[in-house]
C-alpha cells in the first residue's frame, strides 16, 4: 500500500518531457513541483489523495495534507482544486459533511477552493478525496529536499508515529482504551490537528540556514531520511537513543511485536525533518522551543556516502526501503 518502489516510480518518471518552464519537476522524495509563475515569484505546486482516515475528519485532512506539502517548499496554500469520490452506497449528507470540513479548513489557512468535481462510482468501496493546491514563494526563499548540505544538523520537529497513535485512538477505540488508557485514549482523539505541519514549515522556512525539510508520512523517518539523502546526494548519521518517538509507539511496538525497521517505517503524519546548518542550530532551537514545538536533533548529514544509524554506540547500517506497518494496525491489514 502507497507509495509505488522506487523503480517503478522512477520508470513511471521516465516518460515525463522536461520543459524549461518547470523549476522542480517531478522526481524521488519531492512531494511538490515549482514553475515559474513571474519576474521574483515561483508557483508552488502539490496533489495529494486522501483515504483510509477518520471520517469526523477527512475533509480537513485533505486540505492540511497539501498544504504541508507546499509549506515544506516555503510556500503558502493560496489557491486548491478538490476532487470527492465515493461508492454507489455514499449519502450526501458524507458529502457535505467532508465539503464543510474542508472548507472550514481551507478558511483557517486562508486558501480558495478554485474548482473541484465530486461523484460516486461503481468501481469505488471507499471514500477517495484529492486536493491540488498552489502557492507562491519568493525564488530566494525556496527550499526542496534536495538541498541538504555535507555537515548541516538533522532535527525531527514532533514525534515519530504519533500520526498512528491518534489514528489508532479514533478508530480502534476499545484496544486503544485497552493499550493506552482511557484518559490517553480521549486526549490522543483530540490531536488530529498534529497532523499538519503547516505552521511549523512556515516558520523554519522564514529563518537563514535551513536548507531542506521533507515530511515523515509514508514510510516515516526511514523514507524521509533516505529522500533527502538520495537528493541532495549526501549520506546521514542518525543516533538511535535521540530520535523523538511518541509514548505509544514503545506500546504498540510490544503488542504487535514490531521491528526496529517498522518503527524507524511508521507513517508519521505533521512529523517532519529539517537541514539545519551549523551556524543556524542555536536559532532554530529557540524558535522551537519559544513556540513550544517538540523537536529533537538526530544527527546530521555528511559528504561520506553512508547511512549510518548509532544505536548503543555501535554503527549499524540504516534501513533502505521503508516497511511501514500503518495499514497492519490502523486499517486492520493484519
Amino acid at each position: 500500500m502507497g507509495k509505488l518502489p522506487t523503480n517503478d516510480l522512477k520508470r513511471l518518471l521516465g516518460c515525463i518531457k522536461k520543459d524549461s518552464r518547470v523549476v522542480v519537476s517531478p522526481q524521488l522524495g519531492f512531494d511538490a513541483g515549482v514553475h515559474l509563475i513571474d519576474g521574483d515569484r515561483y508557483l508552488v505546486v502539490s496533489t495529494d489523495p486522501c483515504i483510509g482516515v477518520p471520517e469526523d475528519w477527512f475533509g480537513w485532512l485533505m486540505i492540511n495534507y497539501v498544504a504541508s506539502d507546499l509549506a515544506l517548499f516555503g510556500a503558502k496554500t493560496e489557491f486548491c482544486t478538490i476532487n470527492l469520490l465515493g461508492s454507489p452506497s455514499t449519502q450526501s449528507e458524507v458529502f457535505r459533511n467532508i465539503m464543510r470540513q474542508a472548507c472550514d479548513a481551507a478558511n483557517e489557512l486562508g486558501t480558495a477552493i478554485v474548482t473541484g468535481h465530486t461523484g460516486i462510482y461503481d468501481g469505488l468501496t471507499t471514500l477517495v478525496g484529492v486536493c491540488t493546491g498552489y502557492g507562491l514563494v519568493d525564488k530566494d526563499k525556496l527550499i526542496t529536499p534536495g538541498d541538504a548540505n555535507p555537515g548541516d544538523h538533522i532535527v525531527c520537529i514532533k514525534p515519530l508515529g504519533l500520526e498512528v497513535a491518534v489514528n489508532f485512538a479514533l478508530t480502534h477505540v476499545a484496544l486503544a482504551e485497552q493499550l493506552f488508557g482511557e484518559k490517553r485514549t480521549r486526549q490522543l482523539a483530540k490531536l488530529v490537528r498534529l497532523q499538519s505541519c503547516v505552521k511549523e514549515a512556515l516558520l523554519l522556512a522564514e529563518i537563514r540556514g535551513v536548507h531542506a525539510m521533507h515530511d515523515a508520512t509514508e514510510g516515516g523517518l526511514t523514507a524521509a531520511l533516505n529522500e533527502v539523502a538520495e537528493a541532495s546526494d549526501v549520506g546521514f548519521n542518525v543516533d538511535w537513543e535521540k530520535i523523538l518517538f511518541s509514548e505509544e509507539v514503545n506500546i504498540l511496538r510490544d503488542f504487535y511485536d514490531l521491528s526496529d525497521e517498522h518503527v524507524l517505517s511508521m507513517s508519521s503524519t505533521g512529523t517532519f525533518l529539517a537541514a539545519v546548518s551549523p551556524e543556524a542550530k542555536d536559532h532554530v532551537e529557540d524558535v522551537l522551543r519559544q513556540k513550544r514545538v517538540e523537536a529533537k536533533f538526530l544527527g546530521y548529514f555528511t559528504e561520506d556516502m553512508r547511512r549510518v544509524l548509532v544505536k548503543g554506540g555501535k554503527e549499524t547500517v540504516f534501513p533502505v526501503e521503508a516497511d511501514d506497518p500503518y495499514a497492519r494496525f490502523v486499517l486492520g491489514k493484519l
